[in-house]
């Protein structure tokens, strides 16, 4: 076995843990109930485009039908942590909203005081 051999063994191995790791990621998205405020898109999206244009460069340049899979696999893990993410985020502030409106700041109200001055 060659040290070529080897390097691409280690790739596999390690790019399929790194598939499995995105689980954890998309699980924790999911169960979320603070709408996924740690998650930042421009990491994320950053991940997506370097994954992406990973797999369409081995691709058409290296003719690496594998390394294209594994990085379009890995791309679309990302879009998935995106979405899930944007998805509790609108989730999270239209139940935000919603609760606002039925339970209001106490700041927001007048004090006895005040509705006196008002009559």
């Amino acid at each position: 076995m060659i040290i070529s051999d080897i390097a691409y063994e280690v790739f596999t191995v390690f790019n399929a843990l790194r598939l499995v790791s995105y689980l954890p990621q998309i699980y924790k998205i999911a169960r979320d109930t603070n709408g996924a405020a740690t998650i930042s898109y421009s990491t994320w999206i950053l991940w997506t485009a370097a994954n992406g244009s990973t797999a369409i460069y081995s691709f058409t340049n290296l003719g690496d039908i594998t390394l294209a899979w594994t990085n379009g696999l890995n791309a679309l893990c990302c879009i998935v942590v995106i979405t899930l993410t944007a998805f509790k985020k609108r989730q999270y502030h239209l139940l935000s909203r919603q609760d606002s409106q039925r339970y209001p700041n106490a700041f927001s109200y007048t004090s006895a005081r005040q509705r006196r001055r008002l009559i």
